[in-house]
């Protein structure tokens, strides 16, 4: 069961600086009460909508995220945040990590279009995960973000956005990643080519949890559990795990799917997945059962995993749109999912696209 949620962007906040408009690369999205928090994979923004009567979201306000990161390249390169999750009054956000190849230009030439093709390149910003403090404005009915600001719940306690500690090529946790038996031969290849990708994020307590969309191993996809802890001077660190590692790996029989996204309620994680490489394919909503019971690294078999719903993707004439990347928790029954680059059909006038409310959850 679907059905159309309205989201409506403020035409003087909704380009990006290359000229991209919001709803055309929509990458990730959060609720939060009567909030609704979006990226564009292309920014260093993130945005938020407000519920409005008719059950359409509007009021949109725009984030500049230089304003509470530092990040290496400040606002010259985009972040291309692929996760948001939230917990103790932050709001967690995380890039893709990835390398990207140039594509090829129709109009080039032959031998410019293969040179193009050739090259992988990264952008600083994209090693990124960090929290940033979030309240209730009791006032408006909205959550605004803050640099830093004193905990609502611990008297004295001074909330403080901050970071992993990295810079414009690795963070700490892709420098320990390159020592892992299964990610290592993936990190130099760009994440559209089945090398390491990271799309989703998902906050239980402590625990963190990352989705890969790759590497896929022999059908398998990935989710790194890890926690952080903050030194004196507010940078973020990886705690170690039981694992003897600073991060636990979980692996999901998605038959050959990577995850586009992850949330978590109640005892259970919700995944999105869908193709790791740059194709069309089937793109389906799973429950993963028990998952934040367990504490363990987990292999966890296809008829472990519940498949819920598949998620209508572009094909024919509309191959590439209508790819499915964000998914939240909307109420006790649904999700919402929102579409990169949507066909015109999710698209109303210059500032509105329509995202899929489906009954799933239990």
């Amino acid at each position: 069961m679907t059905n159309k949620i309205t989201l409506r962007f403020d035409p003087q906040q909704c380009i990006n600086p290359k000229g991209k408009h919001v709803r055309d690369g929509l990458s990730t999205v959060l609720r939060t009460e009567n909030n609704l928090w979006l990226s564009c994979d292309e920014s260093t923004n993130i945005e938020r909508l407000t519920r409005s009567g008719d059950g359409s979201f509007g009021g949109h306000q725009s984030f500049d995220l230089t304003k509470y990161l530092d990040l290496p390249d400040a606002g010259n390169s985009e972040i291309d945040i692929e996760g948001m999750g939230m917990a103790d009054n932050y709001l967690w956000i995380i890039g893709s990590h990835s390398l990207k190849r140039k594509k090829p230009r129709r109009h080039d030439t032959v031998k410019d279009q293969m040179k193009r093709l050739s090259k992988v390149k990264s952008d600083p910003n994209r090693y990124l995960l960090a929290r940033i403090p979030i309240l209730l404005d009791e006032a408006s009915g909205d959550y605004v973000l803050h640099k830093e600001c004193e905990d609502p719940k611990q008297t004295g306690h001074t909330l403080r956005a901050a970071q992993l500690h990295g810079d414009s090529d690795s963070s700490i946790l892709t420098e320990v990643l390159k020592q892992d038996e299964h990610i290592a031969p993936f990190m130099h290849i760009p994440g559209k080519d089945n090398g390491f990708d990271v799309e989703g994020l998902t906050i239980s307590g402590k625990r963190i949890f990352i989705g890969l969309r790759g590497p896929v191993l022999r059908g398998w996809a990935m989710i790194l559990e890890i926690e952080t802890e903050e030194d004196e001077k507010g940078m973020l660190h990886l705690k170690q795990q039981s694992s003897k590692r600073p991060y636990k790996k979980h692996f999901l029989h998605l038959r050959g799917k990577g995850i586009r996204e992850l949330r978590a309620y109640k005892h259970d994680i919700y995944i999105l997945a869908g193709p790791t490489m740059d194709l069309d394919g089937v793109i389906a909503i799973y429950r993963w059962p028990d998952a934040l019971r367990n504490e363990e690294e987990a292999m966890v078999h296809n008829n472990e995993l519940e498949r819920l719903a598949e998620v209508p993707h572009g094909r024919g004439e509309a191959s590439g749109k209508d790819k499915a990347e964000g998914l939240a928790i909307f109420d006790e029954e649904h999700v919402l999912v929102v579409f990169d680059s949507p066909t015109d059909a999710r698209k109303e006038g210059e500032d509105v696209v329509i995202a899929d409310m489906m009954k799933v959850l239990k």
